[in-house]
């Protein structure tokens, strides 16, 4: 028995091919994806074309093995002008930093699922110092574009960290997905199911375009998949997210510090944005469940300065949620509102964010702005204001 699994463990390896040793096709084409209707006020720089003879496909191991060793060879080898195709179904069960990467394309068309181990994964996620946050990959570099083919799937196997997270409140819950660095690029054409924490964090980088995104979320026990944010941008500009729909129990998006010309758009709903764009499709962005499209929240860290700018928000339709369009700001001291969730006293400001062409359909609030974000005592609201 040991023999054998060593065997199967080899399999899990990076091969050079024109067609997928593992189902004998080709991988799939890059979309050519575009910010539309609206873009930043940069310009975005076109991707170059990839070498097609620098293809490497990554061949499973065995099941519940981890496949992130031949996935970081795989990158190793067709990273600077190749393509690394994901076409079959894999695990990731260790740490993987792939923030290296120039100019490599990702044909995801198969499943990348997430080990549920939470007592092996928690002493070696890669730990984020905002907001206590955790990951067990991240992607960063320059001119990267993952693309799924609307058929690729992101598996977070959140259920065990739900459970886990239930009998202790100060787990630190891992992101689906960390962009970190990443300047150029896209993420299109995925399905995201039941991320641990945030499904998305893009940080520190410039120049992204998020499309045609399915995320969905759902529990099978009592305990709820709580702070399943869609996208959280963080210390990044020039971000596009695009022409997705988003099933969760949180943010649909979240504006955090420093977030400037954000985009977030369909391609069509209000009639007054669609006779002024002239546009005829009628995709929009969909959030189903959540809190809303937010700003912030802002102000956490007594010595940051955060600022959210230029961000526009253009044919949303937010069913089921219990906020609409919203900003909010921690007071103007500490405050302990969860385990993991505490902050306040920071400074900053809000400038020309538009809401335009938004529907708003069975949503407790339509538009909320909470200034005393994590602060249940109106006395101390009062004492220290933003």
């Amino acid at each position: 028995m040991v023999l054998r699994s060593a065997a199967l463990a080899l399999l899990a390896v990076s091969v050079r091919a024109a067609v997928s040793p593992t189902t004998g096709k080709p991988p799939i084409p890059r979309p050519d994806i575009r910010a539309w209707p609206l873009s930043p006020s940069r310009a975005h720089a076109a991707s170059a074309a990839r070498d097609p003879a620098k293809v490497c496909f990554v061949a499973p191991g065995a099941a519940g093995g981890d496949d992130a060793p031949a996935i970081l060879g795989a990158f190793r080898d067709c990273n600077n002008g190749g393509t690394v195709v994901l076409d079959a179904n894999y695990t990731i069960g260790s740490p993987l930093d792939l923030t290296f990467l120039r100019s490599v394309d990702v044909a995801l068309s198969g499943t990348v699922a997430f080990s549920d181990n939470v007592a092996a994964w928690r002493p070696r996620t890669f730990k984020i110092a905002y907001q206590n946050s955790s990951a067990m990959w991240k992607v960063g570099g320059a001119d990267v574009n993952i693309y799924g083919g609307g058929v690729g799937l992101l598996d977070g196997r959140g259920q065990a960290w739900w459970d886990a997270a239930a009998a202790d409140s100060t787990l630190l819950r891992p992101i689906l997905l960390v962009v970190d660095g990443l300047h150029g690029g896209s993420v299109t054409g995925l399905k995201m199911r039941n991320s641990p924490m945030w499904f998305n964090l893009i940080a520190n980088s410039s120049d992204v375009v998020v499309s045609d995104i399915s995320i969905g979320v759902k529990s099978t026990s009592r305990n709820k998949p709580g702070n399943t944010d869609g996208w959280d941008t963080y210390r990044s500009t020039g971000i596009v997210i695009q022409h997705s729909h988003i099933q969760n129990g949180d943010d649909c998006v979240s504006f955090k510090p420093n977030s400037t010309d954000v985009v977030i758009q369909g391609r069509t709903q209000a009639p007054l944005f669609r006779a002024r764009q002239k546009l005829t499709h009628d995709a929009v962005v969909v959030c189903e469940g959540s809190h809303g499209i937010s700003v912030g929240s802002l102000g956490q860290y007594p010595d940051e300065f955060d600022i959210v700018e230029n961000v526009y928000v253009a044919n949303i339709t937010m069913s089921d949620a219990s906020d609409g369009a919203r900003i909010k700001v921690w007071p103007g001291t500490q405050t302990s509102f969860q385990p993991n969730l505490n902050g306040g006293g920071g400074r900053g400001y809000v400038r020309n964010v538009t809401f335009d062409g938004f529907v708003n359909r069975n949503n407790d609030w339509a538009v909320e702005l909470t200034q005393c974000y994590g602060q249940k005592s109106q006395e101390v609201c009062n004492r220290f204001p933003v």
